[in-house]
This record gives structure tokens, sequence and C-alpha cells, in this order.
């Protein structure tokens, strides 16, 4: 199956505690159909001092559902479904919304 988001995306949530927010994807996580998205679903962990980090609570992302994330359109900044269309023998992602196709 091709990736309908890859990572570098800007993306907006639509469902969640972070509904509405928008962010980077830094990486997905295709087997769990999760992504990591910069900014977005913040949890805090215990972090134990080890040789190169400090001990104390440290804020990092958790991964969200691909179901509730949904590709910005550079055109119009609101959310798209993704298509996809072959050019030249190049299969390309395209924003439904615009039409246009997506760079990466």
């Amino acid at each position: 199956m091709a990736a309908k988001i890859k990572k570098g995306d800007k993306v907006i949530v639509l469902a969640g505690k972070d509904k509405g927010k928008t962010g980077e994807v830094l990486q997905v996580i295709p087997s769990e159909t999760r992504a990591v998205v910069q900014g977005i679903n913040l949890v805090k962990r215990h972090q134990r001092q080890t040789q190169t980090q400090d001990a104390g609570i440290i804020t990092k992302e958790a991964p969200i559902h691909l179901s509730n994330i949904a590709l910005l359109d550079a055109k119009e900044n609101k959310p798209t479904r993704v298509g996809f269309k072959i050019e030249d023998g190049v299969k390309k992602r395209v924003a439904k919304r615009s039409g246009e196709v997506i760079d990466g």
C-alpha cells in the first residue's frame, strides 16, 4: 500500500485533545498505522538518570493514529484527502481538495 502521509508532511489533527492543531510529521509507523507529529499528543515521561541524560520529567510526542490526522492542503490551508495519479510513468500523490501534486 502506498503511503498517503509521509515524514515531513504538514498535517492537521481531526480528532482528540489536540483537534485543530497543525504540525509536521516527524516519523510514520506503518505497522501500527500511527505517526509522530511535532507538538501534538504530548505526554510526560519520568526519566531515570543515565550517563547521557539527567533524571526528571520530560515531555515528548506520542504517536497518533493516522485516521485522526489529515494532510494540510498548501493552497487552501485546509485538510484534504490524498489520491494518486500516474504522470510520465511516476506515481504521485495528489491533494483531492485542490488537485495539486504534493511535493515529497
